[in-house]
């Protein structure tokens, strides 16, 4: 259909201006410009509109409804299929209570735990999970962790002691013990940023240190010597909600962070203290898919890190990124003067693990599962 453009009196305008044609509706820019809104126009539009679509081919309509139908039963299938949901850091308080938490830390209770129980069927099971996501998404992007989880014997058991994470090993990414600020730049300036909140809201707990030896919500770690104390946030993927009440602008800081690991069991976000006098044994972290990045809070002299053989010493309001999954310790031997090393902990992604591997990882290693 056709639209001719007539420069004639109102009259002429009012007439209708159809050619019968099976062709779409078309307007030029000058009938446009010449065009008469009142309100027989409009009528006439109106009834030009209704006609064109008597016009249109009838074959069109029909694939046009199929296409329209297929898009409304693939929208009920993804529905249906979804995998069950796991909570985001923003929305993980909206718990009230989390299963197994025992003085403000996660307990995990399941024997089939990826994160904490070590068996021969281990592999089997992460295959089969990673199986399932495929099944449900896609194999795209897979391939690192598909070969990280078929040979995931041989690259712990051939890893130099000097870095053997204990539960899960990627394969291909970049091995050091430090890792530049550069690295995840946007995360590290926030929360450098964002010291003075961390830190006035850490002063308000320790207060209760005071009244008792620990306090609600604090877990005390095993060291060999000394007290190591933690104030967990998120752990093991799972929230504490009690604590994050207590906690609530440090808490709504990890929503902000764009590499945060807030969904699988790998994810941890605490303040952890030092007394002086403390020794933490020597260690490895579970996987190389996280970097460790400590805030400093109070970091008295006498304090180190040491990663992979590596010494390094805290800075209040600084960030200090690492990879734990290499052999690491930490101790205070300041005096008591000094008082307490502190840094809030959070786990974020290593820079060069992929979307698609971080979703993937996520679902694989979600709590509980």
């Amino acid at each position: 259909m056709v639209w001719v453009s007539l420069r004639t009196t109102r009259t002429d305008r009012r007439a209708p201006l159809r050619t019968p044609t099976t062709r779409c509706t078309t307007m030029s820019l000058e009938w446009l410009m010449d065009w008469s809104w009142s309100l027989d126009g409009l009528r006439d539009f109106i009834a030009t509109g209704i006609q064109s679509f008597r016009d249109c081919d009838a074959t069109a309509l029909a694939a046009v409804a199929c296409l329209l139908v297929l898009f409304v039963w693939y929208c009920y299938h993804v529905g249906r299929e979804q995998p069950r949901t796991y909570a985001t850091v923003n929305a993980l308080m909206q718990s009230t209570e989390v299963n197994g938490v025992q003085n403000g830390y996660v307990y995990c209770h399941s024997p089939e735990c990826v994160r904490c129980t070590h068996h021969d069927g281990l592999n089997q099971k992460l295959y089969h999970n990673l199986q399932e996501y495929a099944k449900r998404y896609s194999w795209s992007g897979m391939g690192r962790i598909h070969k990280g989880i078929r040979e995931q014997g041989r690259y712990l058991n051939s890893r130099p002691s000097i870095q053997k994470p204990e539960v899960f090993f990627l394969p291909d990414l970049p091995t050091m013990p430090y890792f530049s600020r550069d690295a995840q730049k946007h995360d590290v300036e926030l929360l450098e940023r964002n010291f003075q909140t961390i830190l006035c809201e850490f002063e308000t707990l320790y207060k209760a240190f005071s009244n008792c030896s620990l306090p609600q919500g604090w877990k005390m770690n095993s060291t060999p010597s000394g007290e190591w104390f933690t104030f967990y946030l998120v752990n093991q993927g799972m929230c504490v909600p009690r604590n994050c009440r207590r906690c609530p602008r440090t808490y709504r800081l990890l929503g902000s962070l764009r590499t945060c690991i807030g969904n699988n069991v790998f994810g941890n976000a605490c303040i952890s203290v030092l007394s002086p006098g403390t020794v933490i044994a020597e260690h490895y972290g579970p996987t190389n898919i996280r970097i460790r990045c400590h805030l400093g809070l109070k970091t008295p002299s006498n304090c180190e890190l040491v990663v992979g053989g590596e010494p390094q010493c805290w800075a209040e309001g600084r960030c200090l990124l690492f990879d734990d999954s290499f052999l690491h310790t930490a101790f205070h031997e300041g005096s008591p003067e000094d008082g307490p090393r502190v840094v809030f902990m959070v786990d974020l992604w290593h820079p060069n693990v992929a979307a698609a591997e971080r979703q993937a990882l996520d679902f694989i290693f979600a709590p509980g599962r």
